[in-house]
């Protein structure tokens, strides 16, 4: 198998913290820390697909790789499916990783960990998830269940559904889904040409679409939630986790 393609969709239009790809950390845009932490991973080449010609402009002063995609894309997974079309015409990459713009503080292993886990499940994709040890989030609507069969032992099972209510019932450990993906490239491609299906919309969920079209999506367990910047609040506990130490970084 090729080494994978990882792709970081960012766009700037965003209802609660507009431009926010370009919000600055330590001197830094928000996208920059992303892509470093994406490399540092060390699983495969990178690549930012922006939106915006900002964005990419912005991950090209900082020595980094990005393309310009169409701004109208509906998701993020639209919009990796036309990057790699762009970055690798010649479709060396099989493996495209899908890391979302807005996780500066992203731990470099989940992006090695979903690659990895794609690899070694056979599935047509391969997501993460996190046991949920908040007692509230269990009942939180915004905390997204990933529903899994997993063999005794094992960190990794297969996706039997995803939602926003509290899921499975009874005693025993939940999941909260971490919306990094693997995709064979075969897969984002069936996956893109697929209309929202009716769980997806109900759910407001896209991952649904794959698995009500019959696809299989592999989930690795791990130890941590990333933080996803969505508000100000989330932006300044970004920065405060990523602060200088000993005035270096």
């Amino acid at each position: 198998m090729s080494d994978p393609l990882i792709l970081i969709p960012a766009r700037m239009a965003s209802t609660r913290l507009p431009g926010k790809p370009l919000a600055d950390i330590h001197g830094q845009p928000m996208i920059v820390h992303v892509w470093r932490r994406a490399c540092e991973s060390g699983a495969g080449r990178v690549a930012v697909a922006g939106a915006e010609v900002e964005i990419v402009d912005a991950v090209k002063r900082a020595g980094g790789e990005a393309v310009l995609t169409k701004p109208e894309h509906p998701s993020g997974s639209d919009r990796i499916f036309e990057a790699a079309s762009l970055v690798d015409a010649a479709r060396r990459h099989d493996v495209i990783v899908n890391v979302q713009g807005d996780l500066p503080t992203l731990d470099p292993r989940l992006v090695s960990g979903v690659a990895e886990a794609l690899t070694a499940s056979g599935a047509d994709i391969a997501t993460l998830a996190v046991e949920i040890k908040v007692e509230d989030e269990r009942t939180n609507p915004n905390v997204v269940k990933a529903v899994v069969a997993l063999p005794r032992g094992a960190n990794t099972g297969r996706a039997l559904y995803f939602t926003r209510a509290t899921a499975p019932s009874g005693e025993g450990p939940l999941y909260h889904h971490i919306g990094i993906y693997a995709y064979r490239r075969a897969a984002l491609e069936r996956f893109v040409g697929l209309a929202p299906s009716p769980l997806e919309m109900r759910e407001k969920l896209e991952q649904l679409r794959a698995l009500e079209s019959g696809m299989t999506i592999a989930v690795r367990i791990v130890d941590a939630v990333p933080l996803g910047v969505d508000t100000p609040a989330d932006l300044e506990r970004a920065r405060a986790a990523l602060a200088p130490k000993g005035g270096k970084r």
